[in-house]
């Protein structure tokens, strides 16, 4: 795995594979990303459970408008 898109409650997510574990950024609409130093994903979690991981730790994020985590790629 290279890198992963994430749809996070309505927030773009990219996850990317990093010697070190995952490094996680804020995709802009504009095609720019920045460090997302806010979401911290240990380096133990596989990429299968990455979606329930991200749900679990920014569930506050949630709304009727955007109640989910979906991988979009």
């Amino acid at each position: 795995m290279t890198s992963r898109r994430f749809d996070v409650f309505g927030r773009l997510v990219q996850i990317s594979a990093s010697e070190t574990g995952w490094d996680v950024f804020y995709l802009g609409t504009d095609g720019k990303r920045r460090p997302a130093k806010d979401i911290v994903i240990p380096p133990d979690v596989a990429e299968k459970d990455l979606a329930r991981y991200l749900g679990d730790l920014c569930h506050e994020w949630a709304s009727e408008r955007s109640s989910e985590v979906r991988r979009l790629d």
